[in-house]
């Protein structure tokens, strides 16, 4: 679960760990906190490195002092420079030790009570211990035949600077993370307001809106792709709107003619023509409304689905009452048939859509539960709220491997009785009005008899 954000006037509320913009924000934050922890460990070392390239060069710089008094005033003089340093007390610099040994390491002068392991002859250097706690750099040198010298400096104080160092760059580094933060999260909100309005300008789908998203004042890369998308959602408009105008101009071409056709037949048959050719005007003016019956379920299928997804015109519609009276239309038609007819309909189950066209659904399902049910057998219809509507009949049922395909366009079962009439058209048209309306239709597995389910297409991809 994630943090909802407010939406930007007119969007859809975003979940914050799937807003590619507030990962942005939380990734620019870190991100920044990481290179200043990184910047702060290169000063630091760079600190270190800092005092002890220091403290190496004054033990270096005192050395040589030291060796030169030797050379110039003599062991006695040494010994006496050496108790004026040990006497004074650095300030801002670390402590000084020095040690003068005779060529057996035994203490002459100095405060080290003995020979550390630096070999004079080399003028060895490196770290020793001072006391238990401290340690110091030191170097060690060969003055004579017989005495060697040692100069060791503790390293300076520097734990005081570190520290503001450090602080500096907690503080600092709080300001600059928290700016970027404030930064990024400054053209989040733009960047989600314009992504918002290309949202909003696709959902209302009218062509002013296309236009401002296809000719952009000051375009950035939001704008050309919204730009590119809008001009593809045009083109498809236009080859869709092409596309329904042929067919609905080759169907009405189609249609007229037959409507006049089957006019003047009924007349011929009004005018009491010899039986046969009555009865083979009849026939063919069965054909004829079955063909008309066909092209309109064609032209019913096409405008369902170019309407998919398009909530535009849709209205609450009382599903329970819709459902219940077509049912008690159907109960005639059940006892004429000898078939029992049962329906549980829970009251208040309202769906968003065309009254019409869910009637239509309820109409062809309960159709071709009446065509395949055996004789004598039930049908029953079960409204539940979601909205979840079932129904079932006694008849052959429906193999598995037939259960998508029922509701392909003029497709008829192998093993369908050939007595029983149908264009195939009946169930397809129900798929394509639901898919309009979100929902799902399929076909139940079941043991015996036919269950279409109708159920909201989240649910029924869950199930």
């Amino acid at each position: 679960m994630g943090h909802r954000i407010p939406p930007v006037a007119g969007a859809r509320p975003i979940v914050a760990p799937r807003s590619i913009f507030t990962r942005i924000v939380l990734l620019s934050a870190v991100l920044s906190a990481v290179l200043l922890a990184g910047l702060w460990w290169i000063t630091d070392q760079t600190i270190r490195d800092s005092f002890a390239a220091s403290t190496r060069e004054g033990v270096d710089v005192d050395l040589t002092g030291l060796v030169d008094i030797y050379a110039s005033g003599g062991q006695a003089e040494l010994e006496q420079r050496i108790a004026d340093r040990l006497a004074m007390v650095p300030i801002d610099a670390g402590r000084a030790h020095y040690l003068l040994a005779d060529r057996s390491g035994n203490p002459i002068a100095g405060d080290l009570a003995r020979w550390p392991d630096l070999d004079p002859q080399i003028s060895e250097s490196g770290t020793i211990a001072i006391g238990s706690r401290t340690q110091a750099y030191a170097r060690a040198t060969l003055i004579s035949e017989d005495l060697a010298l040692l100069v060791a400096h503790e390293p300076p104080d520097r734990a005081f600077l570190l520290t503001r160092v450090g602080l500096v760059f907690l503080l600092g580094g709080a300001v600059f993370v928290g700016c970027i933060a404030l930064f990024a999260q400054a053209a989040n909100v733009r960047v989600r307001a314009k992504v918002a309005r290309v949202g909003e300008a696709f959902r209302r789908s009218d062509e002013p809106a296309l236009d401002r998203l296809a000719a952009p004042e000051r375009p950035d890369e939001i704008d050309q792709i919204a730009s590119q998308a809008s001009q593809a959602v045009k083109r498809a408009r236009q080859l869709m709107l092409a596309y329904r105008e042929t067919s609905e101009q080759i169907a009405h071409e189609i249609r007229t003619p037959l409507m006049h056709l089957d006019s003047r037949i009924q007349k011929a048959i009004a005018q009491d023509p010899a039986l046969a050719a009555r009865a083979n005007l009849v026939e063919a003016r069965g054909d004829i409304k079955r063909l008309v019956a066909m092209l309109e379920a064609l032209l019913d299928i096409a405008s369902s689905k170019a309407q998919t997804g398009d909530t535009r015109g849709m209205k609450p519609v009382d599903f329970s009452a819709s459902v219940r009276q077509i049912c008690e239309l159907y109960q005639d038609s059940a006892d004429e048939a000898g078939y029992r007819f049962e329906w549980d309909v829970a009251g208040g189950v309202i769906v968003p859509g065309d009254e019409a066209q869910l009637g239509r659904i309820v109409t062809n399902l309960l159709d071709n539960a009446f065509k395949y049910n055996r004789p004598g057998g039930a049908i029953r219809v079960t409204l539940e709220p979601g909205p979840r509507l079932v129904v079932t009949d006694e008849g052959p049922g429906i193999a598995q491997a037939e259960r998508e395909k029922v509701f392909e366009r003029f497709y008829r079962g192998r093993d369908t009785d050939p007595d029983i009439q149908g264009s195939g058209m009946g169930l397809a048209l129900a798929r394509a009005i639901a898919e309009r309306h979100q929902l799902s239709l399929r076909v139940a597995p079941t043991h015996s008899g036919a269950t279409f389910i109708l159920a909201p297409a989240a649910d029924m991809r869950d199930a």
